[in-house]
This record gives structure tokens, C-alpha cells and sequence, in this order.
């Protein structure tokens, strides 16, 4: 099943993550190798929210991610919730829907 974690990010979340940005991303790497995280980034133009799409049993490694990535605990992260994705088409989707 997937999950996406998504984040409203803070309107200085450019100008504020370089400093958090290698902590965010080893949390993310590790994450990656678990086979849990299996793409994620922000929205560009404006860089207002950001996804992560993981590959679960239930939303706890979503959460977990969330309640440990610096992005959230040091504020450019304003709000984020977890929400089941059902993924339908596509080489990686979950639960393949085919066309009659």
C-alpha cells in the first residue's frame, strides 16, 4: 500500500532548510534503503508543499519519518498529515486497476 506524507511548507522554507537540509536527507536515504520512502520532493514555483510517497503495511513509517526529519521540528515544516494513496496505474501501483 502507499502513503503520502504531505507537508505545508513555511513561506521561508527556501531560505531556511540549507542549514537542515543533509540531516533531511540522511533521514530520507535511510529511509530509502528500508524500502520504505519511494520518491519524495517539494513543489517548485511556489515551493509551498512538498510530498513524499511511501511503500507500507500501515502509515507508522510516514509518521515516524514526519516526527523525526529536522524540517518539522525546526518549523519550516507548518503542518503535514499522512494519507493512504490508492495507486491504480502505473508500473508501481499498488493495486493495479486494468481497463475492460
Amino acid at each position: 500500500m502507499h502513503f503520502l506524507l504531505i507537508y505545508d511548507l513555511a513561506p521561508d522554507y527556501l531560505e531556511r532548510r540549507g542549514q537542515f537540509r543533509n540531516d533531511h536527507l540522511k533521514l530520507a536515504k535511510a529511509a530509502e534503503e528500508r524500502g520504505e520512502i519511494m520518491l519524495g520532493g517539494a513543489l517548485a514555483d511556489p515551493a509551498d508543499h512538498a510530498f513524499l510517497v511511501f511503500k507500507a503495511d500501515s502509515p507508522a513509517p510516514a509518521e515516524a519519518f514526519a516526527n523525526a526529519d529536522p524540517y518539522v521540528k525546526n518549523g519550516l515544516v507548518k503542518r503535514w498529515q499522512v494519507r493512504p494513496w490508492t495507486t491504480v496505474v502505473g508500473p508501481l501501483a499498488a493495486t493495479p486497476v486494468k481497463p475492460t
